[in-house]
C-alpha cells in the first residue's frame, strides 16, 4: 500500500534518485510534489517528475525505490497536458543537486496553466498559493497562455475557448485582488 507523500518522503526520493549509479542530468518536478516542497500544503498523492538527461538508470531504479519509499510516482508534466511554454527550463527553480543530479522546480507559469486548465480544487489553491510567493504574474500567465493557444488543438482533450476564460478570469480576479 503507498502511503501519501511528505516533504520528508520527496526529500528521501531525492537523495535516492541522487545515488543511482551514473545518474546525471535534471530532474523537474512537479505537481504535488512541488507544493509540499514548497509548504504549500502537506502532502501529495505521487510525485510527478520530468526527467531531462540519460533517464535510463533512473528508470530502472524507480521501482525499486517506490517500493522502498511506498510513494508513487509518475512522470508527468505540464507540456504532456498542454503545449510546451517557450523558456520554461529557464524559469525553473533550483531546489538543490543531489550526486550528479539537480532537481528543480517545473516553471510555475506551466504549472498554474496546467491546474487551472484541470480545475480541480487543489489544483485552483497551488495556483493562488503561486500567485501569493509570487511565482507568477496575471498579465504575464496570460501572455504565455496566448503563446501557446494556437497549438492546442494538438491536445484534443483540451477546450481551449474554456481555458482562456479560466486563464481569464483568474487573472482579472488576481488582478483585483492586488489593487485591493
Amino acid at each position: 500500500m503507498r502511503e501519501r507523500t511528505n516533504r520528508d518522503r520527496v526529500s528521501a526520493f531525492m537523495r535516492r534518485l541522487g545515488r543511482v549509479p551514473g545518474a546525471s542530468g535534471r530532474i523537474y518536478l512537479t505537481g504535488g510534489a512541488s507544493a509540499v516542497l514548497e509548504g504549500w500544503r502537506d502532502t501529495t498523492i505521487d510525485i510527478d517528475v520530468e526527467l531531462d538527461g540519460d533517464a535510463e538508470q533512473l528508470l530502472r531504479a524507480i521501482p525499486a525505490i517506490k517500493d522502498d519509499l511506498r510513494i508513487n510516482v509518475e512522470l508527468a508534466a505540464p507540456h504532456h497536458f498542454l503545449p510546451e511554454l517557450p523558456g520554461w527550463r529557464e524559469r525553473s527553480r533550483f531546489i538543490g543537486s543531489e550526486g550528479r543530479l539537480h532537481f528543480f522546480h517545473y516553471d510555475a507559469y506551466s504549472q498554474a496553466l496546467s491546474k487551472l486548465e484541470r480545475g480541480h480544487r487543489q489544483d485552483l489553491a497551488d495556483v493562488e498559493s503561486m500567485l501569493a510567493a509570487d511565482l507568477i504574474e496575471p498579465d504575464r500567465l496570460l501572455q504565455l497562455f496566448e503563446v501557446i493557444e494556437p497549438e492546442l488543438y494538438r491536445y484534443p482533450a483540451v477546450d481551449p475557448a474554456s481555458l482562456r476564460r479560466k486563464v481569464e478570469s483568474f487573472a482579472r480576479a488576481a488582478k483585483k485582488s492586488r489593487e485591493e
